[in-house]
């Protein structure tokens, strides 16, 4: 096996912290996305998403609610959330040698979190923390106030601000 093979299983066996946090993520959010579709329905109304549709923009993006799993929508969801909660986790505890219990202890003490209350640090940085945490307070706020989970404006909104957030706190680490 050539040096390039070797080293391309070797990313691929190891993938980057960022790139697992990101799975880990995306994978809850997809959980608790699938979770409030089973139980209430996603839309507003009662109105449940058909996330097939949804995702590739199909004719029939809801439907009526009806409680309980809707097979096989439901189902793939939750195991897509799944299989990335899973490689985040995987991802996470390869790239720690305190594996991924350490990556979730050590949360408080994160850069992140710390500049949300000590703007001594780096003004660039609290600026960045706010900006994802009012991203996803916005989020949050907004659909527990129209009883709806899906809508592309306020996804929209969020990730503006979660990602241009996020990105001022990678150019922060880039210059250190």
């Amino acid at each position: 096996m050539s040096e390039a093979d070797q080293e391309w299983k070797g990313v691929l066996k190891s993938p980057s912290i960022t790139m697992s946090v990101g799975s880990f993520l995306l994978g809850s959010w997809m959980a608790f996305l699938t979770l409030v579709n089973i139980i209430s329905g996603a839309y507003s109304d009662g109105r449940k998403v058909n996330w097939m549709d949804f995702i590739t923009n199909g004719p029939v993006t809801n439907s009526a609610h009806e409680i309980g799993l809707n097979f096989p929508d439901d189902l793939i969801f939750a195991i897509m959330s799944a299989a990335l909660i899973g490689l985040g986790v995987m991802g996470i505890g390869s790239s720690r040698e305190d594996g991924f219990i350490g990556w979730i202890s050590e949360l408080p003490n994160e850069r992140i979190m710390k500049s949300l209350i000590s703007p001594n640090l780096d003004i660039v940085r609290t600026i960045a923390s706010w900006m994802m945490l009012l991203g996803i307070f916005y989020y949050f706020g907004w659909s527990l106030r129209e009883t709806t989970w899906i809508d592309p404006g306020v996804y929209s909104v969020m990730i503006a601000l979660v990602s241009v957030g996020l990105g001022l706190h990678w150019i922060r680490d880039a210059e250190n």
